[in-house]
């Protein structure tokens, strides 16, 4: 049944097969960055809340108990998409590979554990974890379904959920009570071990092996695809990858003496016995080819006695190890809820009828059992940086939490400093905010100098910066990378902010805010409301713009009159068809003659050719892209960086223009047809001071 399913869940899921011929390890990603280059995704929480407000000089990051210094920093603020029916899917299993690369996306695989699931339950559960995949998977991120005896190589990565939510609503996949064995193996013990009496009112000598068996061996299907999926997954991308897994937990059986017990007419477990196959006169293990009830009775007692030895107690410390390694967190849900008993009235995998059937479990075993499940649970979670829902009926809340927990993290970045030895380093994250907590990666697997080498993979030592002015121009890099991640997501309204000052009536500085409103779909015109307010909720102003028929997106000015430089937050209403959609920006009115973000604008084959404001930063390389910073001073030059502050020659024309309302602007403007994809900066200097504006080429 397993296979089976697993084989529907792949056709339902709308995705490509992987081929036959793929190797049974997944091959090593390229690495895009330097071989020393380390990523680390950090949640940082107190009182169970994420913190949002955190800079590069709040994080301590050690590996091997040595500082590390951290290049790269950014906050990532995830918004789910709905089903996604409108999102592009990778067209192969090549391009899903390659997608889950990026950094800012996240990974996550639905672990279905049926044998460890009833029936029953995993209908009622199946409503709540589509409501939790809406809610938890971004318009970036991936999913992949896993299912015992499935491996990972035989998961396919993708954005769309809606196949996994048919499946989860339309089957029955939990087999845990299930009082027919689908599964050939436990067909086979069922008939080795039928547990028949010998006579009226006698207790069968092989009562409960079976069963046992069969127990044991679901546990162990489980195990050895837990296995695989944690050393497998190291190999698809350094970033966090999130395992929701979806079971009652598990025994964790040890050896057990009493299951390879002796039986009556029962052949100890060793070689065939030798023979003479009559059709050819040879020698032969087999004494009659017509008949396999012998070699079946042998398999089962060699099975019996594998299965008596097993002891997945060092299996799960195992697999918790290996997650570590592979940066991967656990989060398993027992959709049981609370209960008071392990089994049902009638056991899991019966074998036999009325006295001579399974042993009935007393009180305390029911309760030893149950407290199994619950510590295997919360043991795999508190081991991996996750978080176990066990024991409670509010599913559902819990979950929710889940969600909130992984919808918001930082990315840092570090050149380390240890050794390309092959091994493992550890490493730990600090926040010195008081009260604040961090959860992250524990270590990562180093490459080997010799593998740096064949594969021509480059190594960086960071340099210190040599002046003041090189490290303040390093952070205003970090800075200005760091606002790109919301605004290259695909939402259905995107927004984008730039506040300044501008000449006013008399020749006074007035402070402004330019909003873009960016649409998703051209439709027949949309209205857009910008609403100006303090960070106590109070309107300062508002001004009302239109999305033209056709076009995607449009500029609003909000003129707050006298307004003080300080903390505000911009609210932008799309009052477009079907729903209205709402988007709030917090943004900051720097001092006189100073400004904040900048304003994109982007012209290529998308726009006819023409000029258009855009809140998206995403560019492709047969566009032209123009960044207008508004200031009093004129523009006196101006570069393009690449996102560690380094200059790239690449040419930026940089201009000065005023508009009628007495709005000067300083201008940089530059063709991406020679840019790789990646994040890069316009440095426009003004004076004495520069602005930073971030953007995205993507392919």
């Amino acid at each position: 049944m397993a296979r089976a399913f697993a084989i529907s869940l792949v056709v339902a899921a709308a995705v490509l097969a992987v081929p036959a011929a793929q190797q049974d390890q997944l091959p090593v990603p390229t690495f895009r960055t330097e071989a020393n280059y380390v990523r680390v995704d950090a949640f940082p929480t107190r009182d169970g809340a994420a913190v949002a407000d955190l800079m590069a000089a709040d994080f301590e990051v050690l590996e091997d108990k040595v500082p590390q210094k951290i290049e790269q920093f950014e906050r990532v603020v995830i918004r789910a998409a709905g089903a996604g029916e409108g999102r592009r899917e990778p067209n192969t299993v090549g391009e899903s590979r390659e997608a889950i690369q990026d950094p800012r996306a996240r990974v996550f695989v639905l672990f279905l554990d049926p044998k460890h699931v009833e029936q029953g339950t995993s209908r009622r559960i199946s409503q709540t974890l589509v409501n939790t995949l809406n809610r938890l998977i971004g318009p970036d991120d991936y999913v992949g379904v896993m299912v015992p005896p499935m491996r990972l190589r035989d998961v396919t990565f993708a954005r769309r959920t809606v196949a996994i939510e048919n499946l989860l609503r339309n089957d029955w996949w939990g087999e845990r009570d299930s009082t027919v064995f689908r599964d050939e193996e436990e067909q086979n013990y069922a008939f080795c071990y039928p547990a028949i009496p010998p006579q009226p009112g006698a207790e069968p000598p092989d009562k409960g092996i079976a069963q046992e068996m069969i127990l044991r061996r679901r546990e162990q299907q489980t195990f050895d695809a837990l296995e695989d999926l944690v050393v497998s997954i190291r190999n698809l991308r350094e970033e966090r990858k999130a395992v929701l897994a979806i079971t009652d937990g598990w025994l964790i059986y040890r050896p057990n003496s009493n299951l390879a017990r002796p039986l009556p007419n029962s052949d100890p477990p060793g070689t065939p016995p030798i023979g003479v196959d009559p059709r050819s006169g040879r020698l032969s293990t087999s004494s009659d080819p017509n008949k396999t009830f012998d070699a079946s009775r042998r398999k089962c007692e060699l099975d019996r006695q594998m299965l008596a030895n097993l002891d997945d107690e060092p299996r799960l410390r195992n697999i918790i190890e290996e997650a570590n390694r592979s940066n991967t967190a656990f989060y398993p849900v027992d959709p049981r809820g609370l209960v008071v008993f392990d089994e049902g009235i009638v056991p899991s995998a019966g074998v036999g009828v009325g006295p001579s059937a399974n042993p009935t479990l007393t009180p305390q075993e029911e309760t030893a059992r149950l407290r199994t499940r619950e510590q295997g649970l919360r043991l795999l979670a508190e081991g991996t940086d996750g978080t176990a829902i066990v024991g409670t009926n509010k599913i559902q809340e819990a979950l929710k939490r889940v969600v909130d927990d992984l919808s918001s993290y930082y990315l840092l970045g570090y050149y380390s400093t240890g050794k390309l030895d092959g091994k493992f380093h550890s490493i730990s994250v600090r926040v010195k905010r008081p009260g604040v907590t961090v959860r992250a990666r524990r270590g990562y697997q180093a490459l080997r100098a010799a593998d740096v080498e064949r594969a021509g993979v480059a190594l960086r030592t960071p340099a210190p910066p040599t002046s003041a002015a090189d490290a303040a121009i390093a952070t205003a890099v970090l800075s200005a990378v760091a606002k790109i991640v919301n605004s290259t997501r695909d939402l259905p309204l995107r927004v984008h902010v730039t506040a300044g000052w501008r000449t006013g009536a008399g020749g006074q500085p007035e402070g402004a805010f330019w909003t873009v409103g960016e649409i998703t779909d051209r439709i027949p015109g949309s209205d857009l409301e910008a609403v100006l307010m303090t960070g106590a909720g109070e309107i300062v102003a508002s001004a009302r713009g239109r999305i033209a028929p056709g076009t995607t997106s449009a500029l609003v000015t909000v003129l707050p009159g006298q307004a003080l430089s300080g903390d505000y937050v911009i609210r932008v209403r799309s009052q477009s068809q079907p729903g209205n959609e709402t988007v709030s920006v917090p943004i900051t009115l720097p001092g006189a003659s100073q400004s904040s973000g900048a304003i994109f604008i982007r012209r290529g084959p998308s726009t006819g050719n023409k000029e258009v404001p855009t809140a998206d930063l995403r560019f492709r390389r047969s566009e032209r892209l123009r960044v207008e910073v508004p200031g009093i001073a004129e523009a006196t030059g101006a570069r393009l960086l690449d996102r560690t502050g380094k200059p790239l020659a690449v040419p930026v024309s940089a201009a000065t223009r005023t508009d009628g309302d007495g709005t000067r602007w300083a201008t940089g403007e530059l063709v991406l047809a020679p840019l790789a994809p990646g994040d890069y900066v316009v440095e426009l200097s003004m004076g004495g001071s520069r602005a930073m504006a971030a953007f995205r080429v993507v392919p």
